[in-house]
């Protein structure tokens, strides 16, 4: 009975028929359907969707089916005879499938670097009594007000008519930069001086009050990441909030309580990418393999920004802030541009792991009696454009951040070689390489890593046959 319904199911596969039948393999359910949002990574779909799509053609089944040992009978059974015989041979299943040796060598390759990650986690934690001094926002007797605008500054005084929220009216001393920007219900953060009252006002402007349109905005993020990707945005927001979380809750504190940048920054850069790609993601093979790819880039970028770093003299002093730091604490700055040049890439390393990893996992679907080293170089091909596009991307980033920057410069008639060696600009351009060969080098090692422990073709043709069998 069960040669007659594979040969009638072979019939079907002729014309309209097949996609009725293959909708029966995968169960009624298409893959949107699926209430678990990881089940488009899952790698038990993909073996018997690349398996679907081997046994469009019988001859091809036959022939990989043969290859393997599927076949118990003689060669000229036909495909249905093969499918079934496998179905009872291999009932026992006295040989593990790849796909799980290949998860049991990443986690013993992974479980070396979390149980680092948690003893450097509880090592570097930092402790309160080794932290700096908090500095003042506000001098004695001053507070914060928030003041709405009634009319325009008067550009000859700098003031302007404004209401606070308890509805008194005020007039408020702007900066020299908002006098020309400030107008009829602007929001203003403003600040009360006692002891400026003598210069006609203790009032003072320090900043516009943007909380109304960034959550206006973050709204709008979140709604549409939600009605994009659905379940999976929801996870990546989640595992952005955590990753937030870790930074401001032990990066920051570790630093400014005198724990070594590089350990720092490579803690925190494995917690966030354990965080955000299992959370994003999924616990699938595929995941882990880019999370190991991910590594190697972080790895590869701490060494190299490390060695930049010394070499080019960084002094980590080319802005206010960090102008501020040195004054008022006693942390190193050259280590904290090596941190922050390790953070910086962490998104971008993200970003192409994953893809290389899909890439490998989907061109098996496709092709699945494809060899690895097959796979590798077809996956590189797609790496090569997205190496090509990311490097420029990582570019003209840091161009846009650096904006003022380079219009000062431009400004300026010194020679080209002195502007480009200056602290200020040597940073920008030690973030741009380091970054993007880490990010180079991640590519080809993620593609090679999803080559060796993407399923092969025995363990699709196994899948393949299991669920004829349970068909028939």
């Amino acid at each position: 009975m069960g040669r007659e319904r594979t040969d009638g199911d072979d019939e079907r596969r002729d014309g309209d028929g097949y996609r009725s039948e293959r909708h029966r393999a995968r169960g009624s359910r298409g893959p949107l359907d699926s209430p678990d949002w990881h089940a488009d990574d899952d790698d038990e779909p993909i073996h018997a969707w690349g398996a679907e799509r081997r046994s469009r053609s019988v001859a091809a089944r036959e022939e990989a089916a043969t290859s393997h040992g599927i076949l118990r009978a003689d060669a000229g059974a036909g495909a249905g005879a093969g499918v079934h015989g496998h179905g009872h041979g291999h009932g026992g299943g006295t040989a593990q499938p790849p796909s799980r040796r290949s998860r049991m060598v990443l986690w013993l390759i992974l479980a070396p670097l979390l149980l680092a990650t948690l003893g450097g986690l509880v090592a570097l934690w930092p402790q309160a009594d080794a932290m700096p001094e908090r500095m003042a926002y506000l001098g004695e007797g001053a507070s914060v007000l928030q003041a709405t605008a009634i009319g325009a500054a008067n550009p000859e005084t700098s003031l302007v008519a404004a209401q606070l929220d308890d509805g008194s009216l005020v007039e408020v001393v702007m900066s020299p930069e908002a006098v020309a920007e400030v107008g009829p219900g602007d929001r203003m953060r403003v600040f009360d001086i006692p002891e400026a009252e003598g210069f006609g006002t203790s009032y003072v402007f320090v900043d516009f009050a943007r909380e109304v349109p960034l959550l206006l905005l973050a709204a709008a993020f979140v709604l549409v990441v939600l009605l994009v990707a659905r379940w999976r945005g929801l996870a990546a927001i989640v595992g952005l909030a955590g990753a937030f979380a870790t930074i401001w809750g032990f990066a920051l504190p570790a630093l400014l309580s005198g724990r070594p940048a590089l350990p720092v920054a490579l803690v925190t850069a494995s917690i966030v990418m354990f965080i955000v790609l299992y959370v994003a993601h999924g616990f699938t093979t595929r995941t882990t393999t880019a999370l190991l790819g991910t590594m190697f880039g972080l790895g590869l970028t701490a060494t190299l920004a490390w060695i930049a770093t010394g070499s080019s003299r960084i002094l980590g002093t080319s802005t206010e802030e960090s102008r501020l730091l040195f004054t008022q604490t006693t942390v190193d700055l050259s280590d904290v541009f090596v941190c922050g040049l390790i953070l910086a890439g962490m998104g971008v390393l993200n970003d192409v792991t994953i893809t290389q990893a899909s890439a490998v996992w989907e061109l098996r679907a496709v092709a699945p009696g494809a060899s690895r080293r097959e796979l590798f170089s077809r996956a590189m091909r797609i790496g090569r454009d997205h190496i090509a596009s990311t490097v420029y991307t990582i570019a003209f980033a840091y161009v846009g951040a650096a904006l003022p920057l380079l219009l000062v410069l431009s400004l300026t008639d010194a020679p080209l070689d002195l502007q480009l060696t200056t602290g200020e600009v040597v940073e920008e351009i030690v973030r741009t390489l380091v970054g993007s060969i880490g990010l180079v080098l991640a590519i080809p090692a993620t593609t090679a890593i999803a080559a060796l422990v993407v399923p092969g073709a025995e363990t699709i043709s196994r899948s393949a046959a299991t669920s004829a069998a349970r068909s028939a």
